[in-house]
């Protein structure tokens, strides 16, 4: 037990007294206060901040674990990049996969349609001439319309002046 005017401490567990001195508490705050101190002197190291008070030793020294860190960190990134690069490579595959079926599926309905409306035709008794369809291709421009419009000519149009 413990009591404000003693200057050490008794704990009771199950019949076995321990005995806690008050400069055991002082001795770890002060372990632990240094501890953190050259922690964040260390982190001020690593940010490049404070390294006047380092010898050549210790800058040399924090040059080499920082470098290797660097090398970590490089490594771990060029994984991840590699990763994400054959996932991509992977998706790549897929979406040309389903590209392909979805143009067949488009071929292959564009085919049943001609062929119904060949059918029907031909139920109708009547002749038409069925236009064939052009293969879907919205990637590309048709040729005609990247050539110069030549159908006005702009010969005969006046120059408008400004007054």
């Amino acid at each position: 037990m413990c009591s404000s005017s003693s200057k050490c401490c008794e704990l009771i567990l199950a019949d076995t007294y321990i005995y806690i001195s008050p400069q055991f508490y002082q001795q770890e705050a002060s372990k632990l206060r240094r501890q953190i101190r050259d922690v964040q002197n260390m982190n001020r190291h690593i940010l490049g901040e404070a390294l006047s008070s380092l010898s050549f030793k210790e800058l040399k020294n924090l040059e080499g674990r920082l470098e290797k860190g660097i090398s970590r960190i490089r490594s771990k990134k060029n994984e991840l990049l590699f990763a994400e690069i054959e996932f991509m490579q992977k998706r790549e595959v897929e979406l040309q996969n389903d590209n392909m079926y979805l143009r067949a599926k488009i071929a292959e309905n564009e085919r049943a349609q001609q062929q119904q409306q060949q059918q029907s035709n031909m139920i109708q008794g009547s002749v038409y001439q069925t236009v064939t369809s052009q293969p879907y291709n919205r990637n590309f421009l048709p040729v005609n319309l990247l050539e110069p419009n030549n159908e006005y000519s702009t010969q005969d149009q006046t120059p408008l002046q400004l007054v």
